[in-house]
């Protein structure tokens, strides 16, 4: 996955990108607003607000009329963006400095798996499709057929499943599920999660969710190699 860094301040930047290259991605840095719109293609864009010569916000407006690219902004004051800006600006996500690396690096992969844009093991997917064979989720028209007939999803029911496909075989944790799929704030039981999964079991198979005991779900990538709970 090729990552486009756009932070003026190198104190910051050379780490980060040193810490990305250790975590496989490729990453290309640039210092500047013009330098980021003319960057090229990206699978995801790490935006600083704070540029010496452009505006963050016009920066990201400017990527999102370009392309679809996932962009988490990176501000240095949590009161300079609220999620109705976010998503004003066409951002998918964003943090505040000072931020944990780890952190960062779990932010982009819940992003790219949300986006559609990540790999996926065995899996043939694009930005609105994956496909596994016996199971095929189409985001754009939300629609989910298993061996070929199509199972009628709620929207959080899909929301999670797609979720779950984006990134086949991978044991999520429970509080991960909860952010990515409801919200980072989610203030409410997490039982709901233990609902949706039971209702998804019933829709597209037993054994087609594979669940860890006190840790998370996950996507079998074939229904007999699940055993359903361990």
């Amino acid at each position: 996955m090729h990552l486009l860094v756009v932070e003026d301040d190198l104190s910051i930047a050379e780490p980060l990108c040193a810490g990305l290259l250790r975590e496989g991605f490729s990453v290309q840095h640039v210092a500047t607003g013009a330098e980021a719109t003319s960057a090229g293609d990206a699978d995801l864009v790490l935006l600083d607000l704070g540029l010496p010569d452009l505006d963050g916000r016009a920066v990201c407006r400017a990527l999102r009329a370009e392309s679809n690219v996932p962009i988490i902004v990176v501000t240095a004051r949590s009161d300079e963006i609220d999620r109705v800006t976010l998503l004003e600006l066409g951002a998918d996500d964003y943090v505040v400095k000072p931020f944990g690396f780890r952190e960062l690096v779990a932010r982009i992969g819940a992003v790219l798996r949300r986006t559609g844009a990540s790999e996926t093991s065995g899996a043939s997917s694009t930005a609105s499709a994956i496909d596994l064979g016996w199971l095929r989720l189409d985001r754009r028209t939300r629609r989910v057929t298993v061996d070929d007939d199509e199972v009628a999803l709620t929207p959080k029911e899909f929301d999670l499943l797609a979720f779950l496909a984006a990134d086949v075989g991978t044991i999520h944790l429970r509080d991960e599920i909860i952010r990515d799929v409801w919200d980072e704030n989610w203030w409410g039981s997490t039982k709901t999660l233990d609902v949706h999964i039971a209702s998804l079991r019933k829709k597209i198979g037993a054994t087609s969710i594979v669940t860890v005991r006190g840790v998370g779900f996950g996507l079998a990538e074939h229904r007999d190699a699940a055993s359903g709970e361990r």
